[in-house]
């Protein structure tokens, strides 16, 4: 697995992580987060969807998807984005904004990867 690969295999994994945490224990995953403890079906449903993009992230990974790689970079950034806006416009708790920084070192992460794997034109 060549450099990219792996930072995108790890952010599968992280995104593993939060998917279990959201489909077993979503108030655990959340309090940290700053959001209320909730009975709603809601934060399960991120969860499998959450694990559901980490299964393509380390399939992706595994097969050196270079494209998805890079498409990765600006999805994961946006996420960033959306993150800090929704925290701006005081629509989410103020923690909320570590998501976004972790998706955003992570895209970084595999820019970087994916520059120092480039052939020298």
């Amino acid at each position: 697995m060549n450099a990219p690969a792996k930072t995108v295999f790890v952010f599968g994994l992280y995104l593993v992580v939060m998917g279990l945490g959201l489909l077993i224990a979503p108030n655990a995953t959340l309090g940290p987060l700053g959001f209320p403890p909730s009975t709603e079906v809601w934060p399960r449903i991120v969860g499998l969807l959450t694990l559901c993009l980490a299964a393509y992230y380390i399939a992706a990974a595994r097969t050196g998807l270079v494209p998805f790689f890079r498409w990765t970079v600006a999805v994961r950034s946006g996420v960033f984005v959306a993150c800090g806006a929704l925290v701006a416009l005081k629509l989410a708790p103020a923690p909320l904004a570590l998501i976004g920084v972790i998706d955003l070192a992570a895209a970084c992460w595999t820019a970087w990867a994916l520059h120092r794997t480039q052939p020298a034109s």
